[in-house]
């Protein structure tokens, strides 16, 4: 088994131990938890609008945000992952959520761009060439064809991310009150 296919594979088993141990540790604070959240939307959103555009293996995603990168839907997680360690306040569990979507998401993106090149050719190649594999590009795709579609996002079942943002954002606030209520809650 490659790496990239490892990665893969065990993506979504790490990534819930690795938000049971942010949960665990996460020292929320008002503020934080205010930035942080709204740093996390934000990257809900992008995720969001990237579900309404994506066919998964049926069409070469190439408008809306997949104008700017080539990822938006890992890009957007990025952006709420970034939220989320921003609101628990822990730079250990941050250093922690960079280095394992690093060595995480990248091999993926790769093994994923393998895929599409294989499956559209030219048409992948050509778009390759002026849209970035991951960071937003100033400059627009401009040949990108679509719309968003609510069913489209509802097929990837994009919902899942926005019901897990608020069952963090839930249990921050939770914990916070908690503390600032002199209850322990951290290990």
């Amino acid at each position: 088994m490659t790496y990239s296919a490892w990665a893969a594979r065990l993506r979504v088993p790490l990534g819930f131990g690795f938000a049971a141990a942010y949960l665990l540790v996460s020292l929320p604070t008002l503020s934080l938890l205010i930035a942080g959240g709204f740093v996390a939307l934000l990257g809900l959103a992008v995720r969001a609008v990237a579900a309404g555009y994506i066919e998964k293996s049926l069409a070469l995603a190439t408008a809306g945000p997949f104008a700017r990168t080539r990822n938006p839907l890992y890009l957007g997680s990025l952006m709420l992952g970034a939220g989320f360690m921003i609101a628990g306040g822990s730079w250990v569990i941050a250093m922690v959520f960079i280095g394992l979507f690093l060595l995480i998401y990248l091999p993926v993106m790769r093994a994923e761009e393998n895929f599409l090149r294989q499956k559209f050719g030219p048409e992948y190649d050509d778009y390759a060439r002026i849209v970035p594999l991951f960071l937003p590009a100033v400059r627009r795709y401009g040949q990108g064809t679509g719309s968003f579609q609510w069913v489209r996002y509802q097929a990837n079942r994009e919902y899942n991310a926005a019901l897990g943002y608020v069952a963090i954002v839930i249990f921050l606030i939770i914990k916070l009150v908690l503390r600032s209520h002199g209850v322990q809650v951290n290990v």
